[in-house]
């Protein structure tokens, strides 16, 4: 190969990496951009091309994940399709806006989730219909159903899927991952998932699901804690009423990006709300093919191999 040729291909390459760089807005106003790597509780890894940094998180005021599809020339002049994210993540300081504004842009990407045993909420992380529930709500169950509410012309319209597979699980932190495969599926409205490491105590936050089977409830309140210690994990507590049936729904911040996903309540208490935190989604979500739900052991996302038993391996022995 040529050096000119290489320079050029160099280019075309750097070029796209550039164009669909993540961007990590530092607290001083800096900013830091290239490939997120991972994410931890405590940092961030970011691939900036020459060299990988790791970012402490309390230096970090938001992060901006690249989700357009783009076209960029390859070295033969065709396009080159740059796949975007799966889900969209928050830009740095989004600015505050009306909660009834909100509600009526957010409704239509929180649905209902059925089950032959009970119900609960959800919301959509992509246009072709993979959403997030928790994993008690779909737990033993195979037989899901969606119900989506959505505008069409003026009017609310309540449309049910019923092919609805289980992608992926992690009952630990409670969590599910659906994907709606009905052949006359569109593409659906969907949410962004912010960052409840940003959040402060006192923190306006609203939530949206089906309490009791009562679809397109909002409930408003405040955040409590960020740190509510519940059977080794840790949960944001807030007043917002949380019901029966909010289960897996979204708990927005004012930006109107997701913090958290609903999932109990202390029953014998009013205003005693609690949330998984979104980064435990996110991860949940980059690392979904670890959770891959199995057909062959519905209630845990891991498979383990038998071991080898003592008969077997005299067997060999011979």
């Amino acid at each position: 190969m040529s050096f000119k040729k290489h320079v050029a291909l160099s280019l075309v390459v750097c070029a796209a990496n550039l164009a669909a760089a993540d961007t990590i807005q530092l607290k001083d106003s800096a900013a830091v951009t290239g490939k997120i790597l991972a994410e931890k509780p405590d940092s961030v890894v970011v691939d900036v091309g020459y060299t990988v940094l790791v970012v402490p998180r309390n230096a970090i005021s938001g992060i901006s994940r690249s989700s357009s599809v783009l076209s960029v020339a390859s070295p033969g002049g065709s396009l080159l399709d740059v796949t975007p994210q799966f889900y969209t993540a928050g830009m740095a300081a989004s600015p505050v806006r009306n909660v009834q504004d909100l509600v009526k842009q957010l409704g239509q990407a929180v649905v209902q989730v059925r089950t032959p045993e009970g119900l609960g909420s959800g919301f959509f992380v992509n246009a072709d219909g993979y959403l997030i529930t928790n994993f008690h709500v779909i737990e033993g169950e195979t037989e899901i159903s969606v119900e989506v509410y959505s505008q069409v012309n003026g009017q609310l319209d309540r449309q049910t899927y019923k092919q609805v597979r289980i992608v992926a699980i992690n009952k630990f932190h409670d969590l599910a991952l659906l994907h709606i495969e009905d052949k006359n599926a569109p593409k659906f409205k969907y949410v962004t998932l912010g960052s409840s490491d940003a959040l402060n105590v006192g923190d306006s936050v609203f939530a949206i699901g089906s309490p009791l089977g009562l679809e397109r409830t909002m409930t408003e309140g405040i955040l409590s804690t960020k740190t509510r210690e519940l059977e080794g994990e840790l949960y944001l507590q807030t007043t917002a009423q949380i019901n029966p049936g909010n289960s897996g729904g979204p708990l927005f911040n004012l930006a109107g990006e997701v913090v958290g996903v609903t999932n109990m309540k202390i029953l014998f208490g009013e205003g005693l709300g609690f949330a998984i935190p979104v980064e435990l989604v996110k991860n949940f979500l980059d690392h979904r093919d670890a959770f891959a739900y199995s057909t062959d052991n519905p209630n845990n996302p891991y498979r383990y191999l038998a071991p080898p038993t003592l008969t077997k391996e005299k067997a060999a022995a011979k």
